[in-house]
């Protein structure tokens, strides 16, 4: 686990978590809170979003830098390439995770009886 983490980069994978503490914050606030009201539910399935956002904006990042640098390289080899697609695709996986435990976690809440 800790090697996807180092290999999604420190920078967003950081960013993610961090987001991530933010929807278990969010959601402790929200079942400890007197009045549960549906802008702080709202809070924990925006966090999530922002964490798909995130991803998908590391993963960009990601892929450009390495576009660049085949660009500079000339011919490169398929498995170098589609190991470096794999790499990239951590940061939006993670992402998407956080986003899906957010949703779960938002359902849930809201349906609660």
């Amino acid at each position: 686990m800790i090697n996807l983490f180092v290999m999604g980069g420190p920078l967003f994978m950081g960013i993610l978590s961090l987001i991530l503490i933010g929807v278990i914050i969010s959601t402790v606030r929200y079942l400890t809170a007197e009045e549960k009201t549906k802008d702080k539910l709202d809070l924990i399935k925006s966090f999530g979003l922002l964490a798909v956002v995130t991803g998908v904006l590391g993963q960009l990042i990601g892929l450009f830098d390495a576009l660049k640098f085949i660009e500079e390289a000339g011919q490169i080899a398929p498995g170098i390439l589609a190991a470096g697609l794999r790499v990239s695709m951590i940061v939006t996986l993670y992402g998407l995770i956080i986003y899906v435990i957010s949703l779960i976690i938002w359902i849930t809440l809201k349906h609660r009886v």
